[in-house]
């Protein structure tokens, strides 16, 4: 195997009887992208069209949206084209394109639910300040930053990844995720010092930010029945949507560290979960749990029936 980055080629070793069961695995992959893709664009495209829901909770939600669809784009149509080929295999500049996609897409999905979390600590504990604190600009620098830091850090790890030695060429799952340091020769200490530099940074910060506000909101709402309806209303489905999240990301640390310690079954089938459940979990949540929003698309469905 030719360790030019242009002619080494990965295999991909978390599949599991994939020769025998290609078609099942591809109709249900494509079935489930199609509903990701269709389910968040819906919400994505209604907040874009009424104006009532251009409000900053609403275009974080479109954001975070439009971040699950750009996320599974990133890795089911090289799952589709495994199912259907004889041999599961990537060029490492490719995994490392969409390891690059992969992170920078988690880590803004973090920064975009704390952009989030303060909207509504602002919302409910500062009400009157409301307008003047989430302007346009404020919400266009959240956006800013939530996208090009993680874009700006994960650059750098694949930058020290593609002038790393490679001594395996087997990767024990279906997609490049943190499993790909695993092919090194030797561990990077640049690496996994930058690596916890971003995990926390994107990641820890992130979340501490999120339960400072979020505690603030729940001694608020302790105080008031009103206030306590408000924040159930708006806060529970991000708080519902961090859990989810917060779960794939654990799972995808403890996979890289301990992954030996799981049959390839197991592997997959949670590998599966984080990939199927996350991107159809959000836009489920906010279409049903957000009023305005499921006000919106009762109105479509019902529309579309007289058609």
């Amino acid at each position: 195997m030719d360790n030019d980055l242009n002619q080494t080629y990965i295999t991909l070793g978390g599949h599991v009887e994939v020769n025998k069961y290609k078609y099942v695995y591809f109709f249900i992959m494509l079935t489930v992208f199609i509903l990701i893709i269709c389910f968040n664009f819906t919400i994505v495209c209604l907040i874009w069209i009424h104006k009532n829901l251009h409000e900053p909770m609403y275009i974080f939600i479109a954001a975070l949206l439009l971040n699950s669809a750009v996320f599974s784009a990133a890795i089911y149509p090289k799952l589709f084209i495994d199912y259907l080929s004889e041999k599961q295999i990537i060029s490492y500049s490719a995994c490392l394109f969409q390891f690059y996609l992969l992170y920078s897409l988690s880590g803004s999905e973090f920064l975009l639910l704390a952009g989030m979390a303060y909207d509504r600590y602002v919302s409910i504990c500062k009400p009157l300040q409301y307008p003047t604190i989430m302007s346009k600009t404020t919400v266009s620098i959240f956006l800013v930053v939530a996208w090009l830091v993680p874009c700006c850090q994960t650059a750098v790890a694949v930058l020290l990844s593609a002038d790393m030695k490679l001594c395996n060429f087997t990767l024990e799952g279906i997609f490049c995720n943190n499993l790909m340091y695993s092919l090194h020769c030797v561990s990077s200490r640049a690496l996994s010092v930058f690596g916890i530099f971003a995990l926390v940074d994107v990641g820890l910060f992130p979340m501490l930010f999120i339960l400072f506000t979020y505690t603030r909101i729940l001694i608020i709402s302790c105080r008031s029945r009103e206030v306590r309806k408000k924040a159930a209303q708006t806060c529970l489905p991000h708080l519902l949507v961090l859990i989810s999240f917060s779960c794939f990301c654990a799972y995808d640390i403890l996979i890289a560290r301990i992954g030996s310690d799981f049959s390839k079954t197991v592997r997959l089938i949670m590998t599966l979960q984080a990939v199927l459940y996350h991107p159809l979990f959000n836009p489920i949540i906010y279409g049903l749990k957000m009023k305005e929003i499921s006000k919106h698309l009762k109105r479509l469905f019902c529309q579309a029936k007289v058609f």
